[in-house]
């Protein structure tokens, strides 16, 4: 019974160690296959992006020169118009009398004239012939001229009072486009009125107004070619503009002017640019965005989806003996489904370096994997950009 017992225990210590044995040698799983490319320098063009607003070219508040009531309204908003089109009519009964009274005072003036000059002229030979004293005759030339200062005044008075007829009817003072009309017909206008009759723009080219706040624009002075202000904006390049829709202006601009000076409200610095806008694509008050250039030449890049973030700082995975290191960069910018890395001592990415571009998301740091080469342009190009 004793010997039954120790053979039993004997074999199932031997079956034991058999099935531990045959578990030990279980096959591992195959480390993945991902793809992967060589970290590579490029030449490619960024674009620091910036909110604008698109302002006509010229932009005329038009205001009524006398006050009245508006009686006709002769345009609508977003008419084109043409310089000294009528825009308003406004009550002008009362202006018509006064200018007729005027011009009848005129009348009554020349009259006295007409009078005063008779007089004079019949007292020159009197005089010359000693017939009468010289006094007569300086106190009709007098009348003379005081009624010729009142013909004077009297043609003032009617050119005034024809201007302000003529001011009844609110002309458009250039060509452009008609604005918002705010004030409808029966509205009492005047000249010192806070409220415009309504706007005319010229949009055959446009200005767009952008920022950059303090610490962008000393960038943009340390980055630009130039020993001044004026130099460096002659050297930047052209810009885009990026309508509201996503796309791109078909015209280049050019920046213009730099206000030079940190407004103190916002504390930004305000820029212009002049975009040229022949089919009137572009109207007052639109908005888009200014898309900046900026040249990298021979920069070190890595496609986009190779990243990933971990703890604030953006990260790839290197291919290092079959493994794969989570390895940190110093991102310099994003184009074009691609990160440029800064590349100095202390980069520890390297042109050459393989850097895994699938599975990333389910990788961990030092796992075996198994590079399987892919094209860089093919990864990068795979990406297309949502608007």
């Amino acid at each position: 019974m004793k010997n039954t017992i120790q053979n039993f225990l004997m074999i199932a210590v031997t079956v034991s160690v058999i099935g531990c044995s045959k578990k030990q040698e279980a096959p591992q799983a195959p480390p993945p296959a991902l793809d992967v490319v060589a970290a590579t320098t490029k030449d490619v063009v960024g674009f620091t992006l910036f909110p604008a607003t698109i302002q006509g070219k010229i932009n005329n508040d038009v205001r009524a020169k006398i006050q009245g009531y508006i009686q006709e309204v002769y345009v609508h908003e977003g008419q084109v118009v043409s310089k000294g089109q009528p825009l308003f009519k406004l009550e002008a009964n009362t202006l018509a009398e006064t200018a007729s009274a005027a011009k009848s005072g005129i009348s009554v003036a020349q009259a006295n004239v007409n009078v005063a000059q008779v007089e004079v002229d019949k007292l020159i030979p009197l005089v010359q012939k000693n017939i009468i004293s010289n006094v007569q005759l300086e106190t009709a030339k007098a009348n003379l001229a005081s009624a010729k200062s009142a013909l004077a005044q009297a043609k003032a008075n009617y050119g005034s009072a024809s201007a302000n007829v003529d001011y009844s009817v609110v002309r458009a003072p250039i060509s452009g486009i008609v604005g918002q009309l705010p004030l409808k017909k029966g509205s009492l206008v005047g000249p010192t009125d806070q409220i415009a009759l309504t706007t005319i723009a010229d949009i055959s080219s446009v200005y767009a107004y952008f920022s950059m706040n303090e610490k962008e624009y000393f960038q943009f002075l340390n980055e630009t070619e130039g020993t001044s202000l004026a130099e460096k904006i002659k050297n930047l390049p052209e810009v885009e503009l990026q309508l509201a829709d996503g796309s791109i202006y078909s015209e280049k601009g050019k920046i213009e002017t730099v206000s030079g000076q940190i407004d103190a409200a916002t504390g930004t610095v305000q820029f212009r640019v002049a975009f040229t806008n022949p089919n009137k694509l572009l109207s007052n008050g639109n908005s888009g965005t200014i898309r900046l250039p900026k040249q990298y030449v021979d920069a070190l890049v890595v496609p986009e989806v190779a990243s990933y973030e971990q703890q604030g700082k953006i990260n790839v995975y290197k291919v290092v003996n079959d493994t794969a290191v989570s390895t940190v960069i110093n991102v310099v910018d994003r184009v074009n489904n691609m990160i440029i890395i800064k590349e100095d001592k202390d980069s520890l990415i390297k042109k050459g370096d393989l850097i895994i571009v699938s599975g990333v998301g389910s990788l961990r740091n030092k796992a075996a994997v198994k590079p399987k080469t892919a094209n860089f342009d093919t990864i990068v190009n795979a990406i297309k950009p949502v608007f």
